[in-house]
């Protein structure tokens, strides 16, 4: 009994352990500089000729590329999850507090074309991936929630999934629960990066906020997972691109539990959006 026990628990160990992670740099011609990627290739990656489905795996706003690598509370929790679903993961690095978008203001600040114009072909080139919307999903956390929720909104020919883990669903810093200290120093930094008067009022949102962007999720039809800690400082940023989605009658995944903005809420949700994501993603 005693060896039986043991070979079933080492058997998923050998398989993530054989996990291979790359770290590669993608050069933006856009930008003008190289990005570090992770990339996490499940174990049968090595052993055959199959290509297979690509999770984009966001970081947040203070992070960096390996962040999911290294600071998730379960080591190898990104390993794991591409030898059980069988996928590869990208883990992008992008500059700090940047939402994933294109700043009209800093041509330094463009990464939502980075993201859909270089890295996605540049991962589909490098890799044996299924180069196709649907094999194609994206989630983060934080600022990688916003960048997640964006870039699929905006390009529903590339994903057919995409999630947010305590996603900044509005970048409307009055609707945060922080200090006035952190609110202002982003408030100055997001005026820096997209200039004055950006209107953040429904129903009119700027267009570099998530929750202006739900009538375009409703068209898209792509699969979508939200969840939020209900201690998270951006709890009432999920509630409200929830209700607007119940409103325009877009279906989604809403997940509300106990957390706050902590590594730990991240390393329980990941397994929960893999779970989601899997359901969608075609292997042919």
């Amino acid at each position: 009994m005693k060896k039986s026990l043991f070979l079933i628990f080492l058997f998923p160990i050998m398989a993530w352990s054989q996990v291979r992670v790359d770290t590669i740099q993608v050069y933006s011609d856009l930008m003008e500089k190289n990005l570090k990627v992770a990339v996490t290739l499940p174990p049968s990656y090595e052993s055959g000729n199959d290509s297979y489905p690509v999770l984009y795996l966001l970081h947040g706003g203070s992070g960096a590329f390996n962040d999911w690598h290294q600071k998730v509370t379960e080591p190898g929790l990104v390993n794991r999850m591409a030898a059980a679903y069988n996928l590869i993961i990208v883990s992008p690095g992008v500059g700090p507090s940047s939402y994933y978008y294109d700043s009209p203001t800093m041509d330094s600040v463009q990464y939502e074309s980075y993201f859909t114009q270089e890295l996605i072909p540049e991962i589909d080139r490098q890799y044996r991936t299924l180069a196709q919307k649907e094999s194609r999903a994206i989630t983060g956390l934080s600022m990688g929630g916003h960048g997640a929720l964006m870039i699929s909104a905006k390009h529903p020919d590339l994903f057919i999934a995409a999630g947010s883990m305590s996603g900044v669903m509005n970048i409307d810093t009055r609707m945060w629960k922080v200090p006035e200290d952190f609110r202002s120093l982003r408030q100055k930094g997001q005026k820096e990066m997209l200039g004055e008067g950006l209107n953040y009022e429904a129903p009119d949102f700027n267009p570099y906020t998530v929750v202006g962007l739900v009538d375009q999720m409703k068209a898209n039809n792509i699969a979508l997972i939200i969840d939020c800690g209900v201690d998270d400082f951006l709890i009432d940023t999920n509630r409200q691109i929830h209700q607007l989605l119940l409103e325009n009658e877009t279906p989604h995944e809403y997940i509300e539990r106990p957390g706050a903005h902590t590594w730990q809420y991240w390393t329980e949700a990941l397994p929960v959006h893999l779970l989601f994501i899997n359901k969608y993603l075609k292997r042919d």
